[in-house]
């Protein structure tokens, strides 16, 4: 059955970037001398199924693959288009669409991209029926909150590295209330650990 879920890495403090609001330097680098949220991408020796150039360690790829190998269509909020160079044309994930939510025009969406003005709704059912049976990802602090807002998360994966930023960009916005969650599984692995939590409605 297709889910809609957010999967990020983040700071034990909840961080998903240090203070530089510019470019690459925008996830994780901020700091200067912070690790690198993203380090256990390249951290071990078991090469991703799913991501080329990607190296994990054995439970990180079991978990990372898994999760990667059912997503059918990704969202992503401007701010994250931006800050990731556009994803050169193309997509956060190897095979699935990106979908780009944004109440103005945005320069240079290509046709691998669809842009979307109408809202968070309308961007996750166009997801929805791209996808197929797999899952719809979701990407970017402000737009994950604004879709637990609008009661469309399904699930969230926490990638916890170990390193308190201090400060940053948070992941998570503020919300109106408080969201519960029922914690799935918990997979400590080198550099990181995987929380896979399910939205409780």
């Amino acid at each position: 059955m297709s889910k809609v879920i957010s999967a990020h890495a983040v700071s034990v403090d909840g961080y998903i970037s240090g203070r530089t609001p510019e470019g690459e330097a925008e996830f994780g680098r901020g700091l200067g001398d912070a690790p690198m949220l993203f380090d256990w991408y390249g951290n071990g020796d078991t090469p991703s199924q799913v991501f080329d150039g990607f190296t994990l360690s054995e439970a990180s790829a079991r978990f990372f693959d898994a999760l990667a190998a059912r997503v059918g269509a990704s969202v992503a909020g401007r701010t994250t288009y931006e800050h990731s160079s556009h994803f050169g044309g193309d997509g956060p994930h190897p095979t699935a669409p990106l979908f780009v939510v944004s109440h103005r025009p945005v320069p240079g969406i290509s046709e691998k991209q669809t842009l979307v003005t109408t809202g968070i709704g309308d961007a996750i059912a166009a997801a929805r029926v791209a996808a197929g049976d797999r899952n719809v990802a979701l990407m970017g602090g402000g737009l994950v909150t604004a879709a637990l807002k609008a009661g469309l998360v399904d699930e969230i994966v926490l990638h916890q590295v170990p390193v308190l930023l201090g400060g940053g960009h948070s992941f998570f916005h503020e919300l109106p209330e408080h969201v519960n969650l029922r914690l799935i599984e918990a997979i400590p692995a080198p550099g990181v650990t995987h929380l896979h939590y399910e939205v409780l409605r």
